[in-house]
Order: C-alpha cells, then structure tokens, then sequence
C-alpha cells in the first residue's frame, strides 16, 4: 500500500464513525502557530505537521482570522495535491520550495472535491483567506521566511 493510499485509508477511518454514528465532522482544536513572512507581511500560521492535522487542515472552520493561515509541513517532497471537502471558507494555496519561494498560486472553492496539486514536488503549502496573496502582490517567486525544517 503506497503512503498517500495509506493516509487516505486512516482519513477514511476517521471520518466515517462519525458520519454514520450521526455526529458532525468538527474542526481541530487550534493548531501551534508560527510568524511567517513575505515580504512586508506578516502571517500568523499554524502548523500542520502531522498526518492527522494535515488531513483535517481547515475542515469545518467557519472564518480565518486577518492575516491567519495554515502552513503544511511534509516530511518529504512530492506533488502534495488538496482538496476542499469539508472546508466551508474559499481559500488560496501557496505551493513552497524548501527555501521559501513560492512555485505556484492556486483558488480553491468551499466545499470542491477537484484535486489542487503544485506543478512539481514541494514540502510546503501553505493556504490564506482566497484573494490574500494577490491582494498584496504577492506572486509566484517571492520568498516567504520562518518556514519551520521537516520533522
């Protein structure tokens, strides 16, 4: 069994007891948070580091707070793709190099199952308030620091 199939499988076991016992699927508690910045900006980011708070990432939350994200942090580098299931905000997703620039900038929409996946392999993704990149000019090459090294 591949690793990403692995993952899916143990998303699959967490969410369907749920679902069939009739409780609703609820948002993870706050994640430990790091600063990040890109240029001028700074960004309050939690840190999905583990299989777990990587899957369930921004499901069901309802609002980010101003200039609040989640940064993705992947033990290796791969075409990490993201869906929207279960998130109930739009979104936009940086895809990162190890050494903070930014390779690629996608929207993402409430509630989409389509598959978002980086142009090539990354470690790091990081998702913002959809329209938080470009309303600060902040493109494909830029750098964003503080990102924190692989567990």
């Amino acid at each position: 069994m591949t690793k990403r199939r692995a993952i899916a499988v143990f998303f699959f076991a967490l969410l369907v007891p749920s679902v069939l016992l009739g409780q609703p699927v609820l948002p993870q508690p706050t994640l430990p948070t790091t600063k990040l910045t890109v240029g001028i900006h700074v960004i309050t980011a939690e840190l999905a580091v583990t299989p777990q708070s990587r899957m369930i990432g921004l499901m069901m939350r309802e609002r980010l707070a101003p200039n609040h994200g989640m940064a993705f942090v992947f033990e290796d580098k791969s075409q990490h793709c993201f869906w929207m299931r279960n998130t109930l905000i739009p979104l936009s997703i940086a895809f990162i190099e190890d050494d903070g620039t930014i390779v690629s900038i996608a929207d993402m929409s409430p509630k989409s199952e389509a598959s978002t996946c980086p142009p090539r392999a990354v470690r790091y993704a990081l998702e913002m308030d959809q329209g938080w990149f470009a309303k600060r000019g902040v493109t494909a090459g830029n750098k964003i620091s503080g990102l924190p090294p692989p567990r």
